[in-house]
């Protein structure tokens, strides 16, 4: 299958230890009471972001390395409901643990993960990766990419509830920012464009950079650097409301209000509706 259009392949895995001993080196300096905080994660507090993402290690180790078959969905449950249920289910299992536990798997694990992701061929296909390609099997680098950014999001969550300074150095951002905006051609599919049309994105912030997205004959390819020709949209907005949108941490409209968009507006607008996670 041709993914040329989700852009050049990336390679995040030398970002896997490098998030993790920043989420350690956080998660040491806590006080119990900040374990308890709320999150922007409905109900969850930052204790059970901490055991989701201990959850992600085991099941992905379990899954992918040991080729366990873990029961699936229900009858009757979509994807996103089989996977909100588990999680929930993890996280109340994981209530019971001490933080001091948490961060013991985390430690113990996390190497493991990162020889999991040493072991593969970035270039095969995997797993489908529902916000850029929901029928069709997703290229292993995609797949890992998207873990990645799923863990960077998490801490940021956690340090958003504790009052902390985001894990925002540039080789940490650059590879989130970078995978989430492969769901551009996704969320503009249904926007009706000449091939040739053109759409500029530029991000500014850590991570930051200039995108485009191009109308094909039958969808929109993305690809670095900025359009060939006059864009129908550009698009102008900080890395940091990229990532929340992305995530729906912030709403839409929310963003659209931080961004600048010149030209056609429902085009870049159409562009700030993407979704990098499962839903």
């Amino acid at each position: 299958m041709d993914w040329s259009w989700a852009g050049p392949p990336v390679d995040v895995r030398p970002q896997f230890p490098l998030e993790r001993d920043a989420l350690i080196s956080l998660l040491g300096d806590l006080e119990a009471a900040d374990w308890r905080r709320a999150t922007v994660c409905p109900g969850w507090t930052v204790h059970d972001i901490v055991a989701h993402v201990v959850h992600d290690y085991v099941r992905r180790l379990s899954r992918t390395r040991d080729g366990y078959a873990s029961p699936g969905p229900r009858p009757g449950e979509d994807l996103p409901g089989f996977l909100h249920r588990v999680n929930q289910e993890f996280v109340d299992v994981a209530s019971r643990w001490s933080p001091q536990a948490l961060v013991d798997l985390l430690d113990h694990l996390g190497p493991q993960l990162d020889q999991l992701w040493a072991d593969l061929d970035l270039h095969r296909l995997g797993d489908a990766v529902s916000w850029a390609a929901p029928e069709s099997p997703a290229p292993i680098w995609l797949d890992v990419a998207r873990e990645y950014s799923e863990f960077w999001v998490h801490q940021q969550q956690i340090r958003d509830a504790v009052g902390r300074p985001g894990a925002n150095e540039e080789n940490l951002t650059a590879p989130v920012i970078d995978v989430f905006l492969r769901a551009v051609p996704y969320a503009l599919r249904n926007v009706a464009a000449k091939p040739g049309s053109a759409l500029e994105i530029n991000i500014s912030g850590m991570g930051g950079g200039t995108w485009n997205a191009r109308r094909g004959e039958t969808r929109w390819a993305l690809s670095r650097g900025a359009a060939r020709q006059e864009p129908r949209a550009r698009v102008a907005v900080s890395s940091d409301t990229l990532w929340r949108v992305a995530t729906r941490g912030i709403g839409v409209d929310d963003a659209l209000a931080r961004a600048t968009i010149t030209g056609d507006r429902p085009v870049g607008a159409a562009a700030l509706s993407l979704v990098s996670i499962i839903r």
